[in-house]
């Protein structure tokens, strides 16, 4: 399967995973993998550590491997959670005070430096991105359709869960349209190797794009209605209640998360 960037998670390639793999993950019920993202997300809240948060990122990555998940493709999704952690947690490094590494930077502003406390506050807001969103690709990978688009209907309000279940759908075309219209610039010579020599290409690609966007949602919403379609995408299948063991798990996650929590209250207000 060909994809436009192996830096932007593809939703076809994730989807053939979560419907024609068989791993350990596959069989987890789909309550189970919601209710380990809301510990997770309250984890890297609570967590105060880098060693803890490091930990937790090396278990998730423990998980997206047991699943049977290429590394490879997930080091490449990594681009654009990095971007947003450079772009956020870079310029805190620098301001972080504490002791220097190195020696400092000049700028118009002054001198700058990384300082060793700078540097634990970018790795616990590395780990504490990466690790929900490597979980994250985990359980939308090793999820179906299906199972996801009825937890939507249960979890989201309406129009909310409609409007989710009609952008994934859509998401799909648009990838098709604009596969089609890179392979017929590139079919025409074009050149794709630098950006700001090719910006009015991508601007027309992207307007094409759009135009197409427009056209496809109007015929779309007209066919559903021929259909009688009225506002509401009848789901059919059902997603049954994790068991007891793994209800025990997630109890067991909250349970650590909330402790830790009331451990560093206990530690900051002593009775």
């Amino acid at each position: 399967m060909t994809t436009l960037s192996n830096h932007v998670p593809d939703p076809r390639l994730i989807t053939a995973f979560a419907e024609r793999r068989d791993g350990p993950l596959h069989r987890v019920n789909p309550w189970t993998k919601v209710g380990v993202v809301g510990a997770l997300v309250l984890a890297v809240t609570v967590f105060d550590r880098l060693a803890l948060l490091a930990g937790l990122y090396g278990a998730v990555l423990v998980v997206y491997g047991l699943a049977g998940l290429p590394y490879r493709r997930l080091a490449g999704w990594y681009t654009l959670p990095m971007l947003f952690i450079v772009s956020v947690a870079g310029p805190l490094a620098f301001l972080e005070p504490g002791t220097p590494i190195g020696g400092a930077l000049s700028t118009p502003l002054g001198e700058l430096s990384v300082t060793w406390a700078g540097l634990v506050l970018f790795g616990e807001l590395s780990c504490r991105s990466l690790t929900v969103v490597t979980f994250a690709l985990t359980a939308s990978m090793t999820t179906k359709y299906t199972d996801v688009a009825y937890m939507l209907g249960r979890l989201l309000p309406r129009p909310i869960d409609q409007i989710a279940l009609l952008t994934y759908r859509f998401t799909f075309v648009m990838i098709e349209t604009l596969e089609d219209l890179v392979k017929a610039a590139l079919s025409r010579g074009a050149n794709f190797s630098e950006f700001w020599s090719n910006k009015r290409l991508y601007a027309r690609i992207l307007g094409m794009t759009m135009l197409s966007a427009i056209e496809q949602s109007e015929r779309l919403v007209k066919s559903m209605e021929a259909r009688g379609y009225n506002g509401d995408i009848t789901l059919y299948g059902d997603v049954p209640r994790p068991p007891a063991r793994e209800l025990i798990v997630i109890a067991a996650c909250y349970a650590g998360v909330v402790a830790y929590a009331l451990v560093g209250v206990y530690e900051v207000v002593p009775v």
